[in-house]
């Protein structure tokens, strides 16, 4: 805390143990679980801290009358006139009393300033102010108006003759009670020694933990109290009762004092405990909870019973516990194949590639069975399957149960027949070269692409459509494609079966002017000119062939000519398909 610190760097000499042993304390009071020591000094104010700590407490706060009329009590059962410490302090600095609240900016040993009291000598009128570090004794010769011990102010390193220590108990005892009518115990009186170190025998209540010496009676007992409970009771290590005329023997119902000697007696319908001096009642059994499962009472012999066990179970040795049975070893078999043991019963289970279908272990069907695949069918579990391809083939993405010729490398085999070795197949964007090895078409060789960029792949190829065509930075297999005119003209579309004539802008009127004949015209003349002979040949054959037989073969040979025209224009058709 703040105030110790600052107290140390006062006062560097701290009090010793030897010193704190020559500590006599001159009186104490305990009001409920708060109990108050007054000790001689002469100390300083430092030193009465510590002392009060050693000793599991602290210097006293008083925070409202009681604890003033506690301090009063105290300082009227000492015979010296002193002013004790109060755990009071300023610490250094200097501050207007009248605005710093009834403590004047001090505050307790604790750290806080909270209080509901507060009795100083001096008035708070006075305009000098309080600097400090300041320490508080409190003192009769300086009594304020209501009669009550005032404060003062004092140097902290000043040496008082005694000093104030507080106490604190989660519980208590009532001091003890003893039978004044019995004449043996009549002028008995306790001493009691407190865990503070203060001893005597008048006290309110007294904290958990001291214990009262009966002297007399040769009886010493301690304060105890169970966890959590505040209330304490007197008790002692020794089972049985004491003298009845203390604390009843320390019995819960009734001490018998009419034997030699003291008994604790309990009512009827409860029984004594270990300790000789509580009561309890007696745990009932009922039927139920004799056995470990099923209880079944006699009504003929009241208080007999027998025990039953569950199914799965049997009756042990001892007639009231239940062992399992195993029921795999009870043949037969109680399962088709497997059996395993359960606390209570059994589990079936069934070999692999079996499964267990109303109590039976049925053969688990084939996944494949009834499957379409067109290569192979792969089990992947119980009730599912997959289809494999050949190698060299692959499942077809929109139809997975058939299989298609699939390679990504530049070259892999074909498939060819078994029965016919030397017909063989290749997937698309490969041709077959030695007999039986598939070769990836480099497209990219044949300008696919030109001028674009190209890239060729095991079976395909991409063109990269440069800045001048039609899908310029897009990638396609061909970046100018041919669009299909609307206009395209068809023979089926044009019963004429000409062209339509364009119109030609007007001319002139006029005899048209005499130009140069063109070498192609000539030739197309010549062309022209020759189709008519042949025609008119082919006409005079036709007449003649009415004729009679004399004439068959002059028929025969113009009939070669025409044949020979249709050869020649099936040998052109041929040549233009090629092309």
């Amino acid at each position: 805390m703040l105030g110790i610190f600052f107290l140390g760097v006062l006062a560097p000499a701290s009090l010793g143990l030897s010193a704190l042993a020559k500590l006599q304390p001159t009186g104490s009071q305990c009001v409920e679980h708060e109990c108050f020591a007054l000790f001689q000094g002469p100390v300083t104010f430092l030193d009465a801290s510590q002392a009060c700590q050693r000793l599991q407490g602290h210097l006293m706060t008083v925070r409202s009358s009681v604890a003033a009329d506690v301090i009063s009590l105290l300082l009227s059962q000492s015979s010296m006139r002193s002013q004790p410490w109060i755990g009071l302090q300023l610490p250094q600095g200097c501050g207007d009393p009248v605005h710093l609240g009834p403590l004047r900016g001090f505050q307790w040993v604790t750290g806080d300033n909270h209080t509901s009291y507060s009795r100083w000598a001096r008035p708070n009128d006075q305009s000098a102010p309080l600097c400090g570090p300041l320490c508080v004794t409190v003192s009769t010769a300086t009594e304020t108006a209501s009669g009550e011990p005032a404060w003062e102010e004092k140097p902290c390193e000043t040496e008082t003759e005694s000093f104030l220590c507080e106490f604190y108990f989660t519980a208590s005892c009532r001091p003890l009670t003893v039978n004044t009518r019995d004449p043996e115990t009549a002028h008995i009186s306790s001493t009691y020694n407190t865990p503070f170190g203060v001893s005597g025998a008048d006290f309110q209540t007294v904290p958990v933990g001291s214990s009262a010496a009966v002297e007399p009676l040769g009886l010493e007992l301690v304060c105890r109290a169970p966890p959590g409970t505040s209330e304490g009771h007197w008790a002692r290590e020794a089972t049985g009762a004491w003298n009845c005329s203390v604390e009843n023997g320390g019995c819960e119902y009734l001490c018998n004092r009419s034997t030699n000697e003291p008994r604790c007696l309990c009512p009827n319908d409860m029984d004594l405990q270990a300790d000789g001096r509580s009561c309890a009642r007696p745990v009932v059994q009922s039927c139920n909870e004799l056995c470990e499962h099923f209880c079944v009472s006699n009504a003929e012999v009241p208080g007999s019973y027998s025990c039953m066990c569950e199914t799965g179970y049997q009756l042990a040795a001892d007639g009231h516990r239940c062992e399992d049975v195993d029921d795999c070893k009870q043949g037969p078999n109680p399962c088709p194949q497997l059996c395993v043991n359960t606390k209570g019963g059994f589990e079936c289970f069934c070999y692999e590639g079996y499964e267990l279908v109303d109590g039976e272990c049925v053969e688990l069907l084939d996944p494949c069975f009834g499957s379409n695949c067109e290569f192979q069918c792969q089990p992947v579990s119980s009730t599912e399957y997959r289809c494999i391809c050949a190698p060299g083939f692959a499942p077809k993405p929109d139809e997975p149960h058939k299989c298609e010729m699939f390679c990504n490398e530049t070259s892999c085999p074909a498939d060819c027949d078994p029965n016919s070795p030397t017909v063989c197949e290749c997937p698309e964007g490969f041709i077959l070269d030695d007999g039986s090895i598939c070769t990836d078409i480099d497209e990219c060789s044949q300008d696919e692409c030109s001028p674009s960029e190209c890239r060729n792949f095991p079976g395909s190829y991409e063109c990269i459509c440069g800045p001048d065509t039609a899908l310029a930075g897009q990638i396609s297999k061909e970046c100018d494609p041919t669009p299909v005119r609307e206009d395209t003209y068809t023979k089926d579309e044009e019963g004429s079966g000409e062209p339509p004539v364009s119109p030609t802008p007007a001319s002139p009127t006029g005899p048209p002017s005499a130009r140069p004949v063109h070498s192609g015209v000539l030739i197309g003349i010549s062309i022209a000119s020759l189709s008519l002979v042949v025609a008119l040949l082919a006409l005079l054959c036709h007449l003649r062939k009415k004729q009679g037989a004399a004439r068959a073969e002059l028929e025969y040979k113009c009939a070669s000519s025409a044949k020979e025209v249709v050869l020649q224009h099936v040998r052109t058709d041929r040549t233009l398909q090629k092309f």
